[in-house]
């Protein structure tokens, strides 16, 4: 595992995947199917992966957090940088923060909490964790009214924030208020994009962010590094043509539902077998579950046509 402190430079070296966490049917993670995922990626020149909100991170048992830890950092290549999550409330992010400090990840992502928080509140929480774990940590914008570009400015000026994750979803990417006041305040090598491929050639090639994020990528990591070869090397028609690949399967994604679809896609592709998906989310109907398996498996057909 890529244990390394975090630089701008190894942060646009590859794509950030998003993947899910494969469980059995007793909700016990799967150590051999993650692998499987994982060397799926790392074959496809993937080598950061962000367990998040895909991997359901959310609902952890407090009890399970330190094994999982472990199985990612066991499950890693030598060169594969694994982030893992914490939170999203404080208190058990605080505990988390004191279990995931005594490994060797280079950092964590706080997962933004919803609902009883204030901006200032969430401010105090993930400063208060970064002084616990002891590292940068990872800043997820996802919603409105979380954090405002000073206050995410102030965390970076005093050393807290390794990266931000930018998920703000805008009806049009390049008309972004936010992104462009948080531009202004913070430097853009520390910004990346954090929607997928759709949003991403806009935030790369308007907004300069460094790098992007991807739940797609884990069906089709060929097709993603080379979307991001040909961003990085100014070529919209063609990251333009890869992005239009995926567009399928994200719409499936936006219209039923991001996690609970990408978890599936990974099982129904023959990637790895996810299993069910944990509770309190659910899985697909039927109907939705054929129509993902094939618009996975055409896409990972691509993907594997690419190499």
């Amino acid at each position: 595992m890529d244990t390394r402190p975090i630089t701008p430079a190894r942060l646009a070296a590859s794509v950030i995947a998003v993947p899910p966490l494969a469980r059995d049917r007793h909700e016990s993670v799967l150590k051999e199917e993650n692998i499987r995922l994982i060397r799926h990626l790392e074959a496809g020149g993937v080598d950061i992966l962000l367990y998040g909100g895909n991997a359901n991170f959310y609902h952890l048992r407090p009890s399970e957090y330190e094994s999982v830890l472990r199985m990612l950092a066991e499950s890693a290549g030598p060169g594969t940088l694994m982030i893992p999550s914490a939170g999203p409330s404080y208190g058990v992010s605080m505990d988390q923060a004191v279990i995931a400090r005594d490994f060797p990840f280079p950092t964590v992502m706080v997962l933004p909490h919803q609902g009883l928080n204030t901006v200032s509140g969430v401010a105090t929480g993930l400063r208060h964790f970064a002084d616990k774990y002891g590292k940068p940590i990872v800043v997820y914008v996802k919603q409105e009214g979380y954090l405002t570009p000073p206050d995410i400015a102030r965390l970076v000026q005093d050393g807290c924030v390794s990266w931000i994750k930018y998920a703000l979803v805008r009806p049009d990417p390049s008309e972004d208020p936010f992104l462009k006041d948080l531009l202004a305040r913070v430097p853009a090598s520390l910004i990346v994009s954090g929607i997928g491929e759709q949003p991403a050639l806009t935030h790369l090639r308007d907004f300069k962010v460094n790098g992007f994020t991807s739940g797609c990528v884990c069906v089709a990591p060929r097709l993603s590094a080379r979307f991001l070869a040909a961003a990085t090397a100014g070529d919209w028609i063609e990251a333009g043509r890869i992005r239009g690949l995926f567009k399928p399967l994200e719409d499936l994604r936006n219209a039923i539902n991001p996690v609970r679809v990408l978890h599936e896609a990974v099982r129904l592709a023959g990637i790895a077998d996810t299993g069910p998906i944990l509770p309190l989310l659910s899985g697909l109907t039927e109907e939705q579950a054929a129509t993902v398996g094939r618009t996975a498996r055409e896409l990972l057909a691509m993907n594997s046509s690419a190499s």
